[in-house]
C-alpha cells in the first residue's frame, strides 16, 4: 500500500506548506485545489486518506466527505478546520469524518492522525482482499493465508496432492495446521465437496473397532489421523489391512510433528504401514521461516476475532507488527491466532513493545528475515543469500551484523 494523502485546500500556500510537511515525513501527497479537482481521485479502492480544509469555495469538505462516504464508507477523511470551526467539526465526525485538527496545527499531531488513518485504511484494504479471495479462490486460496514464496508453495503442494488422491502424509510442527492443511487436501479432492472428511486423534483409537467405525463414519471420503505415530501396535496392523485391502473406499490423510521414518527406525511403528502412509508426503512450512507472512495472517486473525467477539477493530500499530515479525512463535499459526485473540479483547498480553525507534524496528525485522531464509537453506548461506537476492558479500556482513551464524541452523 502506497502513503498517499489527497490533500485538498484552496489556499496554494497552505496548501504547499502542508504538501511539504507530509514529505518530510515519507508521505505522498496528491494535492487538489477545489471539490471538483479532488474527487476524481476517490475512488472504492483508493488506497490513502483525505485530508480537506471545511472551508472552500463552492462544495465544501462537509460535501467532500459526503461524496467520499458515498464511494466508499470506509475510507478516512480527515477534516481541517480554521479558528471558531470546532463544532462544525465536531458535526463532520457524527457525519463520519475519522478525525478533525485545527488550524494551524503542529506537524506531529497532523502526521499522527495522518498515520493512524492509514493503519485503519490498510486494513480494511488487507480484509477486503482477503474476503474476495475467499470469494473468488478455490479451498487452498481461502484458508491458506500468505504471499510468501512458501505460502504459495504449500497451496501449489495442497493443489497436487488432492489431484493425486493417494495416500499422504502431512508433516509440520505443533500449531502449524495439519488438520486444516488435510481438510483442504479433501476439499479439493474429486468429489471432496460432497464426501465427508472425518477427522480422529490416532491416539484415540485404541482398538481395531475404533477404527473400524472412524472409517465406516468416512465411507467415500477421508480419514485424517492426527498424530499418526501414537496409533496402537494392533490398530496399525488393522489400518494395514484396511490399505491393502483392493475395494476400500476411504483416503487415509495422516499428519504427525515426529519423524515417523526415524520412529520407525526404532521400532515403534510398522515399518509396512509406514511406506504405504508415506506414498505422498506434504511439510507445512514453521511460521518462523515465512516471517514476511505474519503481518498478512495477524490481521486475518484479528479480522476473524471482531468477527467472533463484536468487539470493533483496533489499531494495529506497524511497531507491533514489526516486534511480531521478530519473534520466533513456537506455537506457530496457533500461537498468533491466540495472541490476535487477546490483542482484539484487550486482555493486557505483554506482547510486542512499542517503544523502538525504527531503525530498531527494521533491525529486527532484517534479522528475522535473514534467519528464516537460513532455516529454509539449512543453513546453506549461499543459498539463503539467492533467496533473499543478495550479493553473497552483502549477506555476510548483514549476518554478522546481527550476530547470526549460518552453522547455528544446519539440522
Amino acid at each position: 500500500m502506497t502513503r498517499q494523502v489527497l490533500l485538498v485546500d484552496d489556499d496554494a500556500a497552505v496548501r504547499d506548506a502542508l504538501c511539504q510537511t507530509l514529505e518530510l515525513d515519507d508521505l505522498m501527497p496528491v494535492p487538489a485545489a477545489s471539490y471538483i479537482e479532488a474527487k476524481d481521485h476517490i475512488t472504492r479502492g483508493f488506497d490513502g486518506v483525505v485530508l480537506s480544509d471545511i472551508r472552500m469555495p463552492g462544495k465544501d469538505g462537509f460535501a467532500l466527505l459526503d461524496y467520499a462516504q458515498k464511494m466508499d464508507a470506509e475510507l478516512p477523511v480527515i477534516l481541517l478546520t480554521g479558528e471558531g470551526d470546532v463544532p462544525m467539526a465536531v458535526r463532520g465526525i457524527s457525519a463520519g469524518a475519522f478525525d478533525f485538527l485545527e488550524k494551524p496545527c503542529a506537524p506531529g499531531a497532523l502526521i499522527a492522525v495522518i498515520e493512524r488513518a492509514l493503519q485503519t485504511r490498510r486494513l480494511v484494504l488487507e480484509n477486503r482482499r482477503l474476503k474476495r479471495q475467499i470469494e473468488e479462490g478455490d479451498a487452498a486460496s481461502r484458508m491458506l493465508v500468505g504471499q510468501s514464496q512458501l505460502a504459495r508453495e504449500l497451496r501449489s503442494n495442497v493443489r497436487v496432492a488432492a489431484r493425486a488422491r493417494a495416500e499422504l502424509l502431512i508433516h509440520g510442527e505443533p500449531g502449524t495446521g495439519t488438520s486444516k492443511v488435510a481438510e483442504i487436501v479433501h476439499l479439493l479432492s474429486p468429489g471432496g465437496q460432497k464426501t465427508h472428511f472425518t477427522k480422529r486423534a490416532a491416539a484415540a483409537l485404541q482398538s481395531p473397532d475404533d477404527l473400524a467405525q472412524a472409517l465406516e463414519a468416512a465411507t467415500g471420503g477421508s480419514l485424517f489421523l492426527d498424530e499418526v505415530a501414537a496409533l496402537a501396535p494392533g490398530v496399525q496392523f488393522a489400518l494395514l489391512d484396511h490399505l491393502d485391502a483392493p475395494d476400500r473406499q476411504v483416503r487415509i490423510i495422516s499428519g504427525t510433528y515426529r519423524d515417523l521414518g526415524e520412529v520407525t527406525d526404532q521400532g515403534r511403528f510398522n515399518p509396512d504401514l509406514y511406506y504405504k502412509l508415506d506414498v505422498m508426503r506434504l511439510r507445512i512450512p514453521a511460521l518462523r521461516e515465512r516471517a514476511e507472512d505474519i503481518p498478512t495472517l495477524f490481521r486475518h486473525y484479528v479480522a476473524m476475532a471482531c468477527e467472533q467477539t463484536g468487539l470493533p477493530h483496533p489499531e494495529i500499530r506497524p511497531d507491533y507488527l514489526a516486534r511480531l515479525i521478530a519473534q520466533e512463535w513456537p506455537g506457530n499459526a496457533r500461537s498468533l491466532m491466540n495472541t490476535a485473540m487477546r490483542f482484539v479483547m484487550g486482555m493486557g498480553d505483554a506482547g510486542p513493545e512499542t517503544d523502538l525507534g525504527l531503525a530498531d524496528q527494521m533491525a529486527q525485522v532484517e534479522r528475522s528475515l535473514l534467519i528464516a531464509a537460513l532455516r529454509r537453506h539449512d543453513g546453506t548461506a549461499t543459498e539463503a543469500a539467492r533467496s533473499l537476492k543478495l550479493p553473497r558479500k552483502t549477506f555476510y556482513d548483514k549476518l554478522a551484523r546481527h550476530g547470526v551464524r549460518p552453522e547455528d541452523y544446519r539440522t
